[in-house]
């Protein structure tokens, strides 16, 4: 099963997307370098913000728990597959504060820790180039803050390349690492060699 985070699991997902725009006044939508987008969502920090974003946060992480703990327990799903998870909201906080971090430490501690979890890192500047929504010096500091989220939570992270060497570095490092688990023991096919049966 693959779930998106931001449509799955957070709360109050438009609530939260239409009072940033009608607030901070930036725009819906995803950009490209022909007809760029200027958000101002995760890249406004001011305090009060993140006093905010750290109880919606919080129910984010409870509802993620209660929805992980619901999905355990149907015999049919044997993968969960997330695009994007808690760290990516943390990444929007002020991580160079102890007492943010202090506080992401807990969220980290209490959501489902995934078997396997991939930062994709990418240049700043490649990035603004590619989806010119966020200014570059924010995408900096963005990725410093995945960059300490990923040795605080045991994340693997992926060094940037094309889309091909990326899938192939996350694929490489997930067969190595659960290389038991993708093959089953050997068993006997009906013309009398054996083969490994692939889950």
């Amino acid at each position: 099963m693959k779930l998106a985070f931001w449509d799955h699991v957070a709360l109050l997902k438009g609530l939260r997307e239409d009072t940033m725009v009608k607030v901070f006044k930036g725009e819906k939508g995803i950009g490209s370098p022909e007809k760029p987008v200027r958000r101002n969502d995760k890249n406004v920090r001011r305090w009060y913000l993140t006093l905010g974003r750290c109880g919606l946060f919080m129910l984010d992480a409870i509802h993620l728990r209660r929805m992980f703990n619901k999905l355990r327990q149907r015999d049919e799903l044997d993968v969960i597959i997330f695009d994007r998870y808690t760290y990516d909201e943390l990444a929007s906080l002020r991580l160079e504060n102890k007492l943010v971090r202090l506080y992401a430490r807990l969220l980290v501690s209490m959501v489902p820790k995934p078997d396997a979890a991939y930062v994709l890192d990418a240049d700043p500047e490649t990035a603004h180039r590619r989806k010119p929504e966020y200014p570059v010096d924010f995408l900096h500091r963005y990725r410093d803050a995945y960059l300490f989220l990923a040795r605080m939570a045991g994340m693997c992270v992926i060094t940037a390349g094309t889309p091909e060497d990326v899938k192939e570095r996350v694929w490489e490092h997930f067969r190595n690492k659960y290389e038991d688990v993708l093959v089953s023991p050997a068993i006997t096919d009906p013309m009398g060699t054996r083969q490994p049966q692939s889950l």
